[in-house]
């Protein structure tokens, strides 16, 4: 009974513990390492499923410069692609003389997508640059 009565006789006190902790919520984890790290580099990178994740992390503001950016790179890889794949179906219905033509250049943007996606896992793997020339400037001032 004493301690409740510590907390009400100074809540300003309280108070200041409770922002302490909320800072060291905040703080890094001494446990993570360096390869669950890229592994969640890894997994932003996988076609359209690291989307999700990788929203998470923009919407956060979590992890590290080098999270953000591969982060916002994987997110503007997918809605470049998913933008490219709705036009070019919605495209290959409505005009019917170049139905094959959008339906090629379809699958080979789609191939592409997922080609880019697996270089840059292995440029990553490799513990390269993971960024692409245009892409990532436009994806850095699309997610700020």
């Amino acid at each position: 009974m004493p301690s409740l009565m510590l907390i009400y006789e100074q809540p300003k006190q309280f108070g200041y513990i409770l922002l302490k902790s909320q800072k060291f919520m905040n703080a890094p984890d001494p446990l993570e390492n360096q390869y669950t790290r890229r592994l969640r580099l890894f997994l932003y990178l996988v076609p359209v499923v690291g989307c999700l994740p990788a929203c998470w992390t923009l919407y956060r503001r979590a992890g590290n410069e080098q999270e953000q950016a591969v982060s916002r790179l994987a997110v503007t890889l997918a809605l470049a692609w998913l933008l490219g794949y709705f036009l070019l179906g919605i495209g290959a219905q409505e005009i019917e003389f170049l139905k094959i033509r959008l339906l090629i250049v379809d699958s080979l943007m789609t191939s592409g997508y997922f080609l880019v996606s697996l270089w840059l896992m292995l440029r990553l793997w490799q513990h390269q640059s993971v960024r692409l020339p245009g892409l990532s400037n436009l994806s850095k001032r699309m997610f700020r």
